[in-house]
């Protein structure tokens, strides 16, 4: 690898990041005097866990695009999904609903109409918004793609051999195509849906295929395993109940992490596909400055799901803990650069929050049955009233390699009901006195009246979320 002309290539990529994110934040306001609508663009990558950018310490991974995205806006050191896989994640980021409201996971019935109709794109295209699409959708819906975006192309298969481009760098150019034909005239929503760094699970010699920009960056590197490492401490999976230590977690653990060699040559692949992920963003954003659109273009960026990279002896996502659920989350506004500059608001927030959150800077009402709240405040430096103390999780994917799993993670306990297991097995977990989750206090009787709350909780949650528009409808009904 040329290490040189890599380096090289992302300084004049983090040098267009600097260009953005230094546009001024009074350009182009209409003769009013008032700006106009902002644009929105919302990346989103696949399985990238909340802790794999430079920005929130990881000791390896260069990612200065997003970096200097965070610099300048707003870093979310608490942003969670509330299902922990890619087709329920993506749906609720649509649709601003829980996996249980929307119905949708792999081998359901597309999202129903209703849902399709209140979300985010549709929306923002009815009042006046130019919708484009480019990458892995991923979700089924009652509404053609068409019906949701001006300009969109579909790809979800990321690797298409060593002869080929990686499907996200077709993507990329044809986002840079959209962003290309846009003016000043009508504002835009771009959402552009990567499929890195996921794996080509049907390819085990190259599961981690390579983005031209960053191929071979980390080959020189040693990557350190994992903290919560299963072969320092067998302890960290053989605690693990049955159901965990024999499922889906573990048999991809046996493609990606066993032996040292694997670890390491999977590892510095995900970590330069992640780079991939930040190089595509920073030419993206290079259009936007070239364009003069930065100034009035909010940027969004987030992962669908959490991703164990080893940990607990998993590999995967699917459950409960901590590696599964996190993602990362990044608001950059240059309207607002000077009061939020480089915050990192630790208050619990949700990939249901996002379309909240580009409805909310689209002037666009939030419908009443989003389970999400809208973010802007903390982008603008301010904190909302009353934040959510806990949320509703869960994974209803009926698949017989992967346990289903609902319950409520709070500021300082979580519970997870594994409720198809014979009998139904719990976990409860005390961040403050075991920030690991190595320990289950869902026998210990001196957390019997927290289990008790925490199990009508996740009732009360389960219940309000089963189908949000028939309770509506039912409550208004004469």
């Amino acid at each position: 690898m040329n290490r040189t002309f890599k380096t090289l290539g992302r300084q004049l990529t983090a040098a267009g990041v600097a260009a953005f994110t230094a546009a001024g934040p009074h350009a182009h306001a209409g003769e009013d005097g008032e700006r106009p609508r902002p644009n929105i663009v919302f990346f989103m990558s696949d399985d990238h866990r909340n802790d794999v950018l430079s920005a929130a310490g990881h000791p390896v991974v260069e990612t200065p695009v997003i970096d200097g995205l965070a610099e300048e806006g707003v870093r979310f050191e608490n942003a969670f999904v509330t299902t922990s896989i890619c087709a329920a994640s993506r749906a609720s980021i649509l649709t601003g609903v829980h996996e249980r409201t929307h119905g949708y996971t792999f081998g359901t019935p597309p999202v129903p109409e209703p849902y399709a109709a209140a979300s985010y794109p549709r929306l923002l295209r009815e009042a006046g918004y130019r919708t484009g699409f480019f990458g892995k959708y991923g979700v089924q819906m009652d509404m053609a793609p068409g019906d949701l975006f001006d300009d969109y192309s579909i790809r979800d298969r990321p690797y298409l051999g060593d002869d080929r481009p990686h499907i996200d760098e077709i993507n990329t150019a044809e986002a840079i195509a959209f962003l290309e034909d846009q003016t000043s005239d009508q504002p835009f929503c771009l959402s552009v849906s990567f499929s890195s760094p996921h794996a080509e699970d049907g390819d085990l010699e190259n599961h981690f295929p390579a983005i031209e920009a960053t191929r071979g960056m980390y080959d020189d590197v040693e990557v350190p395993r994992p903290r919560l490492d299963d072969q320092a401490d067998p302890a960290v999976f053989e605690n693990q109940p049955e159901f965990l230590r024999d499922s889906m977690n573990r048999d991809r653990y046996y493609w990606r992490w066993d032996t040292p060699e694997k670890y390491q040559k999977n590892m510095r692949d995900y970590l330069a596909m992640v780079s991939g992920v930040d190089h595509m963003i920073g030419e993206m954003l290079e259009v936007l400055e070239a364009r003069g659109l930065a100034d009035n273009t909010i940027v969004i960026f987030t992962g669908d799901n959490g991703f164990y990279m080893g940990e607990r002896g998993f590999a995967g996502k699917w459950s409960h803990y901590e590696e599964s659920l996190r993602v990362p989350l990044v608001i950059h506004d240059p309207r607002t650069r000077g009061a939020v500059r480089g915050a990192t608001p630790e208050a619990m927030v949700l990939n249901i929050d996002i379309p909240a959150t580009i409805l909310d800077y689209g002037g666009v009402p939030i419908p009443a049955h989003y389970g999400g709240r809208s973010l802007r405040p903390f982008a603008e430096g301010e904190t909302p009233d009353a934040w959510r103390e806990d949320f509703f999780g869960e994974h209803l994917f009926d698949h017989p390699r992967i346990p289903q799993w609902e319950g409520v993670r709070g500021q300082r306990h979580i519970y997870a009901r594994y409720f198809t297991q014979e009998p139904v097995y719990e976990f409860l977990h005390d961040l403050e006195a075991d920030p690991d989750q190595l320990q289950n206090f869902a026998d210990d009787p001196e957390y019997s009246e927290i289990l008790d709350e925490l199990r009508e909780r996740t009732d009360e949650l389960r219940t309000r979320y089963t189908d949000v528009l028939e309770t509506e409808a039912a409550a208004s009904a004469p």
